[in-house]
């Protein structure tokens, strides 16, 4: 009784001596992680300690079970490991197959525990969810995105069918506040980000991503395509611009807009900006299909 008083006055002094000790002793432990379970379409690798000839690798069928050797079909799905090695354990006792067996369980295919990464990433496909995930480490797994993407994410979830659109930010500490947990059988969508072309006589011809924020004005789309040439007609430059019902133009004086004459316009998804030449070689008139067709082939650039 003595001694366990004064092991008590020892710990009250260390905390009168360092409050921190208090506080050190209040912080809760970390949370474990969720454990994986067996599920339909699974492949498993089964064996038993000290008999290699029982080895198996069979896969989990549609409703959940696996057939092994000696004991038949066991119902494994919605167990986790270490339940099911306790599980066909006791199908071996029970059959006086073995007395004691150690069965150990790996599942070497995840077929339920995975999600799904469709889009702009540079190889789609099932990515394994094993333990705590986030869409930052699922989208590195497959490759990371592709120059043409979108700066979001749409996750449909897989236990409601619910979406959750996430900003895929390029700042860093941006990145990481939006990042979002991803759990096993949910779908990650990353679309193509809008694109406009700048065509004719500029100094790079080509199709621009809309990475800031989809929004382009006329005058953004031909800086990003290097300006103009010093023989470009701008008062004849022509907006192209695609709807339901199929392309249409529009006349646009990018010299008034230039010397402040008239307003500056966003440009959308899709829109082509065709500059042509004032020189006399030029005077045939381009028609509307060949521009369309000319942007259909251009190069596509995406600039931060």
């Amino acid at each position: 009784m003595k001694y366990v008083n004064y092991l008590r006055a020892l710990v009250i002094a260390a905390v009168l001596v360092h409050p921190s000790a208090l506080l050190l002793a209040q912080i809760p432990s970390s949370p474990a992680l969720p454990k994986i379970h067996v599920g339909a379409g699974d492949l498993i690798e089964v064996k038993i300690f000290n008999a290699p000839e029982m080895t198996q690798r069979v896969r989990v069928d549609d409703i959940g079970d696996a057939t092994l050797s000696l004991i038949g079909e066991v119902h494994l799905a919605g167990l986790t490991a270490e339940q099911s090695q306790n599980l066909i354990a006791g199908k071996y006792v029970e059959g006086n197959f073995f007395l004691h067996p150690e069965v150990s369980i790996l599942i070497q295919e995840y077929s339920t525990q995975g999600a799904s990464v469709l889009g702009e990433v540079a190889k789609p496909g099932v990515y394994p969810v094993l333990g705590q995930r986030s869409l930052l480490d699922i989208i590195s797994a497959a490759g990371g995105t592709t120059p043409t993407a979108s700066n979001e994410a749409t996750i449909q979830r897989r236990l409601d069918g619910s979406l959750l659109t996430v900003r895929l930010s390029r700042n860093a500490r941006t990145a990481l506040e939006s990042d979002v947990d991803i759990q096993p059988g949910d779908k990650i969508i990353i679309p193509r980000a809008g694109i406009v072309y700048v065509l004719g006589n500029v100094n790079r011809p080509g199709g621009f991503v809309m990475n800031n924020e989809g929004k382009i004005s006329l005058l953004q789309a031909v800086a990003m395509a290097a300006g103009s040439n010093s023989t470009a007609s701008l008062d004849r430059a022509r907006l192209i611009r695609k709807t339901d019902f199929g392309y249409v133009e529009f006349n646009v004086s990018l010299q008034k807009i230039l010397k402040g004459e008239k307003s500056d316009q966003q440009m959308q998804a899709e829109d082509i900006l065709y500059i042509p030449n004032s020189t006399a070689k030029s005077i045939i008139y381009r028609g509307l299909p060949g521009i369309v067709q000319s942007a259909t082939s251009a190069a596509v650039y995406s600039i931060y």
